[in-house]
């Protein structure tokens, strides 16, 4: 661990965001220190892989012995941006450790991930019980449907019994989960265009159309007073396990006093079984910017959630229809930069499941249980598709406080230990004659 933690430190200080805008040289950098990583753990092939339009994934594998099954482990080593830089608390690409936990930009989400394979794979020193096989992109965060591609197209490369998803975690630190429901995901980003120029707003506010008021009418159109959805096609829908108790989301999502919650159902059916519309930003003039004119031009980047049986494109174009259709005073509005990507919903689980449930029993004192998760993972529903005899296993060192894509990020390093030793166990465990039906 002291090894796998100092690591994490030196992957974390890269600042691999693949967004665009962002140095494409720390992606790469990334990459090339996760294949060193990669080759540190006795892997017999590791090389980095082009990947058409994105940047390259690392691979690596070791053959099955005679008779045993191969596991394929993913993760990914970009992050995402940032954000605002007043609100951390420590420098994001600058790992800070406090009282066991490790704060910065992608500790948590993914490059633990990363970690937490090399760790488990280091226990065999080279000599493992089953085939593996391992990839980590390097665009999920942003279009990660490019490696979906790549996954078609070079279906026998990640071939495999069992595929273990890096990528999620637990509900709270010590209480293991597999994520067996994520929601897709559709985001597109909207703009409204009133006039040709930028007026005074003294002497033509009042009957000047402003696009910006326009496209906060828009967007407040997409929920009722009680915050569920207006879209027709919709519906809510439902997750048979168990969710969080209201309290306890209250305080991770960190809700403010006096605030409601919003939508319909309980809290499992919205957050893992049900739709949800976010404006997850705003291109308009900032506060401290502001000039008295009404704007000619608003954008908006929309994201949408879609319960694991949904169809993304289906959605987006019900939720684009529905925005034209409230569009006030005539104005102008175009829609572009598409990103979809397909849900998920695990079958109750094989050999390879009752081998985790093993492993995990072992690693935490007690058993897993099955969550939901409200995010997307592109790629997993490729490998459905392509690897419909497979396992798919989502299971990771994140939890609920991790801050993932927020600021402050941050990764309880005794998870990544229970974790990483979860994962080693699996692996034994699989190839073993109960787990292989002998």
């Amino acid at each position: 661990m002291p090894q796998s933690v100092e690591e994490l430190k030196r992957l974390a200080a890269i600042p691999s965001v693949a967004f665009p805008g962002h140095p494409e040289e720390a992606v790469h950098a990334a990459a090339a220190a996760t294949e060193e990583l990669l080759r540190s753990t006795g892997l017999t092939r590791v090389q980095r892989i082009p990947v058409e339009g994105s940047f390259p994934a690392v691979y690596g594998e070791a053959p099955a012995p005679p008779g045993m099954p191969t596991v394929l482990l993913y993760a990914h080593y970009d992050v995402q941006p940032a954000g605002d830089l007043a609100a951390w608390r420590t420098p994001p690409f600058e790992p800070t450790l406090v009282d066991g936990k490790l704060y910065g930009r992608g500790v948590a989400d993914d490059k633990s991930g990363i970690i937490s394979h090399v760790t488990a794979l280091r226990v065999f020193q080279g000599r493992f019980p089953v085939g593996i096989k391992v990839i980590v992109e390097g665009q999920e965060e942003y279009a990660g449907e490019r490696l979906e591609a790549f996954v078609e197209r070079n279906p026998e490369l990640l071939r495999a019994d069992a595929i273990v998803v890096a990528d999620t975690g637990n509900p709270r630190v010590g209480d293991p989960a597999v994520t067996t429901s994520l929601r897709g995901m559709a985001a597109f980003t909207m703009e409204v265009r009133s006039l040709r120029e930028s007026l005074h707003s003294g002497s033509f506010g009042g009957a000047a159309p402003d696009a910006l008021a326009a496209l906060m009418r828009m967007v407040t159109a997409l929920h009722d007073d009680n915050g569920d959805i207006r879209v027709p096609g919709l519906p809510r829908g439902r997750f048979l396990g168990q969710g969080p108790a209201e309290e306890e989301f209250r305080r991770t999502a960190g809700v403010l006093d006096g605030v409601s919650l919003v939508g319909s159902g309980s809290l499992a059916d919205r957050l893992w079984a049900s739709y949800a519309i976010t404006v997850t930003g705003l291109d308009v003039p900032s506060v401290s910017g502001a000039i008295n004119a009404v704007q000619p031009v608003a954008r908006a980047r929309v994201t949408v959630r879609i319960p694991p049986a949904g169809d993304p494109k289906t959605t987006v174009n019900a939720v684009v229809d529905f925005l034209r259709q409230v569009a006030p005073w005539g104005v102008q509005t175009s829609f572009g930069d598409f990103t979809v990507g397909s849900g998920f919903q695990a079958d109750s689980g094989g050999k390879a499941r009752a081998a985790l449930n093993r492993a995990m029993e072992r690693a935490f004192g007690r058993p897993p249980r099955d969550v939901g998760a409200g995010g997307s993972i592109p790629l997993v529903n490729t490998l459905l598709k392509q690897f419909p005899a497979a396992e798919i296993l989502l299971f990771g060192a994140e939890d609920e406080d991790a801050a993932i894509h927020a600021p402050n990020e941050r990764l309880d390093l005794e998870e990544l230990r229970r974790i990483a030793t979860a994962e080693a166990l699996f692996l034994h465990e699989l190839s073993q004659p109960s787990a292989l039906g002998v």
